[in-house]
């Protein structure tokens, strides 16, 4: 009996070091931006796992039964939505079964539901290219979107784990007052690029350009998603010639042939952004992202 009875304890203190009160929370990350954010609303208090890395097109992801078995045991999946995982996260939801992240639950998370999005077409047709239904969905670009999806995500965060939600919201109040600060420096030092005109690689920084003022004047890609041919190149450098551009800007991951291609005949400087967290060695958290996004068309300005 005396062994019974110190088996059950045992028994029983192992079951209370397990409950969910003294787990972390599991997050499921579909890009390296949400998982940082996470990262500094949630603290030791979450454990985070990002699907792409910023050498990744978001675009472009397979579901492999690794991600579908990271799903099916995360508490929290953060996505952008607006389609911009519309090739993959429908398979990861659906093979998981894991109903507490299905959309409609606490715990799917769509970042682009907090933010006013540009580009909202009139007109959908795939004939168009790479078009996304509800808007331009590349709104990490603009440190001010990040900030409008922190106040939800860290409220988010305390409804699946209230236990910690005084503590999610004392890192909302610390992340927002140094956020607001480095905007307001970022924009400040940003301050000569305003009315620059550019060429970008792909659509993918419109909110970038309209928190900065950089004038968009022409894309290398034909259409969305679709490559630029030799034929749109030659009417580029016919472009450039009566409308001349300050740089070239494509991100990270993008192709860079057409980009080098264009700099070298026109004489533009290339500029490589990070477009996300690990896009470049620098862009190690949020604060290095836009510290090396503004240090890099700083430097294009320059020449």
């Amino acid at each position: 009996m005396l062994l019974l009875k110190t088996f059950l304890l045992g028994t029983t203190l192992l079951l209370a070091v397990a409950t969910p009160s003294w787990a972390k929370l599991n997050v499921f990350a579909c890009e390296p931006e949400w998982a940082a954010l996470a990262q500094e609303l949630g603290g030791g208090d979450v454990s985070i796992y990002s699907a792409t890395t910023g050498l990744q097109d978001p675009h472009q992801i397979q579901a492999k039964p690794s991600l579908i078995a990271r799903v099916r045991n995360s508490d929290l999946l953060i996505c952008t939505g607006a389609e911009l995982e519309i090739g993959w996260l429908p398979v990861l939801l659906l093979q998981s079964a894991n109903g507490r992240v299905q959309a409609g639950a606490p715990g799917h998370f769509e970042a682009a539901e907090y933010v006013p999005l540009l580009e909202v077409p009139t007109l959908v047709d795939r004939a168009q290219g790479d078009v996304h239904a509800a808007g331009n969905p590349h709104i990490q670009t603009d440190p001010r979107n990040i900030a409008r999806v922190a106040k939800p995500l860290a409220e988010r965060l305390a409804v699946l784990d209230p236990e910690h939600g005084a503590a999610y919201g004392q890192r909302l109040a610390d992340f927002s007052r140094r956020w607001e600060q480095a905007i307001a420096r970022w924009q400040t030092e940003a301050a000569p690029l305003k009315g620059a005109p550019v060429v970008v690689n792909h659509k993918g920084w419109i909110y970038m350009c309209n928190w900065l003022g950089l004038r968009e004047i022409a894309y290398l890609e034909p259409k969305p998603g679709i490559p630029a041919s030799s034929a749109h190149l030659n009417d580029l450098v016919t472009l450039l010639k009566s409308n001349p551009a300050r740089m070239i800007v494509r991100a990270a991951y993008h192709d860079d042939r057409a980009s080098i291609f264009l700099s070298e005949r026109e004489h533009i400087p290339e500029v490589v952004l990070p477009f996300t967290i690990g896009g470049t060695p620098v862009a190690k958290d949020l604060f290095a992202l836009f510290d090396d996004t503004v240090n890099r068309l700083l430097r294009g300005l320059r020449g």
